[in-house]
């Protein structure tokens, strides 16, 4: 060996991430790169060396649905995903994010997201996707952060919070500013079709605005416009925008939300099979769990978001409208729109964070019980009085809460996660009392489905959570272990590793994750805390095609 490596794995068993059967063998790593993989024992004259034997080295894993967007910025060293073997996180997901934005329009957009990001403790400062990542690089992180360019921050910068067409002017005007945030290294756009913005925007805007990410190979990733009772009609919408833009498409957080819904699933797998088939570049993410989270707002039907934060808290101050929207989410007919409630119901939402800090009573109940701790009831609470509380609790809190919802099956996530083009995401919010995703997704994958019920194979579980990944966004050295590959590595114990986090007490670490690498230091050693601002911010290398 010419070089001296920096440290030396020893004697553990490398799955490398490509699918391959794993074997044992030393992996030497100098600076942020991995220097040589050799037969165990070969490899020697590191000043650092970690005896690997009975453990697991596999490439670090990549989160490609993230909202530490905003907690990067205050606790960089992000813990909860760093302990789970994490080295690199996608931001700027469901399009709403924190950049680019316009300075007049940060309070409004402050508001929108609260329930999603939390707060930031001080002014924004940063208006574009370049200046943003500079802020992130300066907070010194310590995993890798990529970004996505939030289609609701692009249409508000065009078209405000209108629910209507975009104009001919106002594309042109979106795609020049989807270029400008591409070249400032965003890997693609994201977009949320059942929130605002986005969700007035039609499929002819979206096939237009994702051929300005086509010209640089980037990927549209989209929480899409229904995960229930027209999930096929929104697949059927993705096949065509990347049919007819050219765009890579990346389903996100791929799920069937509703029981009655679950028997599609079949049918929507064999429709995705197609499309590949057919030449169409079409994956998805998944978290191995039966509930989702996002922000208590998402359960009023669209139009009550049309013209923003104030418009809808007008809305809720209106006893006319506010009866409207309780009759429209109390409705269990097939509806137009993903309505939380019919999947849910008061006792299947829980309340999962308020980051105001007031009622914080309220914090990890569902709406039933929350309601009834309101004083809405003394005994049962009805449906109509925890809808009334909900939309009080929105109201009081400007629409800043957060929230988690049963509405899936197991078994459809089990054959979600047996599809060779879907890789593991946490899509995790970081406040209140949080969704366990958010501590426990990937070490839930090595664990429970792939030790204990094997559901997938640990070769094929790694190469979900690192190679597929990073060829799916373009991240070139990343998500293989292998000579000249990016030294962002994680070292697990495969007869021990598992979750901890549960819905009742969510901000539990794993058991199992020994040593985390990210741009060649240790993140994570002997399982604690050891290193914290290693990781850098990994933009796009594609120029306009």
């Amino acid at each position: 060996m010419i070089k001296t490596p920096d440290l030396i794995l020893k004697r553990g068993l490398i799955v490398d991430g490509t699918g391959r059967p794993g074997a044992i063998g030393d992996v030497a790593i100098r600076r942020n790169w991995i220097l040589a993989i050799d037969a165990p024992g070969s490899l020697e004259g590191a000043p650092e060396e970690l005896d690997c034997k009975g453990l697991v080295i596999a490439p670090g894993f990549i989160d490609t649905h993230s909202h530490s967007d905003l907690r990067v910025l205050t606790e960089p060293e992000l813990p909860m995903k760093a302990r789970q073997g994490i080295t690199l996180e996608l931001f700027g997901q469901d399009g709403i994010s924190v950049a680019p934005i316009r300075k007049a329009d940060r309070p409004q957009m402050e508001r929108t997201l609260a329930g999603l990001l939390g707060k930031l403790d001080r002014e924004w400062d940063w208006e574009s996707v370049g200046e943003y990542l500079a802020a992130v690089e300066r907070a010194r992180p310590s995993v890798d952060c990529s970004y996505l360019i939030p289609h609701g921050a692009v249409r508000l910068s065009s078209i405000g919070m209108e629910d209507r067409r975009a104009t001919s002017s106002e594309i042109l005007a979106m795609q020049d500013l989807i270029r400008q945030s591409m070249r400032e290294g965003a890997l693609g756009m994201s977009t949320g079709l059942i929130y605002p913005p986005c969700c007035f925007a039609d499929t002819a805007e979206l096939i237009e605005l994702c051929k300005a990410v086509a010209e640089f190979d980037g990927v549209f990733v989209a929480h899409m416009r229904s995960e229930s009772d027209y999930l096929e009609d929104a697949v059927a919408e993705m096949i065509e925008i990347g049919k007819h833009s050219g765009v890579r498409v990346h389903i996100s957080h791929f799920k069937v939300a509703g029981q009655e819904n679950w028997p599609v699933i079949d049918g929507v797998l064999e429709m995705v099979r197609i499309a590949q088939a057919e030449g169409m570049r079409l994956t998805a993410d998944q978290y191995p769990y039966i509930a989702g989270s996002t922000m208590l707002g998402a359960i009023l039907p669209p139009w009550a978001h049309a013209g923003g934060v104030e418009a809808t808290l007008e809305r809720l101050a209106s006893a006319d409208e506010r009866a409207r929207m309780r009759e429209t989410m109390l409705d269990r007919s097939r509806s137009e729109w993903d309505n939380f409630w019919k999947w849910s119901g008061p006792e299947g939402i829980i309340v999962s964070d308020i980051p105001s800090g007031r009622n914080p009573e309220y914090v990890g109940k569902n709406l039933a019980e929350a309601a009834a701790l309101a004083g809405k009831s003394d005994g049962g609470v009805s449906e109509e009085a925890a809808a009334n509380f909900a939309l009080d609790l929105l109201a009081h809190e400007r629409m800043g809460v957060g929230m988690i919802s049963f509405s899936q099956s197991e078994e459809v996530v089990q054959k979600i996660m047996r599809e060779p083009y879907v890789n593991v995401c946490t899509d995790g919010l970081l406040g209140g009392k949080p969704h366990p995703r958010t501590y426990g997704t990937y070490p839930r994958i090595l664990g429970r489905y792939v030790r204990e019920l094997k559901v997938l194979t640990l070769e094929e579980a790694v190469r979900k959570m690192s190679s597929l990944a990073a060829e799916t966004f373009n991240l070139k050295r990343y998500g293989r272990i292998e000579e000249g590959g990016q030294a962002n590595v994680v070292v697990f114990d495969p007869q021990r590793v598992i979750d901890q986090a549960t819905f009742e007490d969510s901000k539990q670490y794993p058991v199992g994750i020994e040593h985390v690498i990210v741009e060649g230091e240790l993140v994570i050693r002997y399982g604690e805390p050891y290193r914290s601002s290693s990781g850098v911010v990994v933009r796009s290398q594609h120029l306009p095609r």
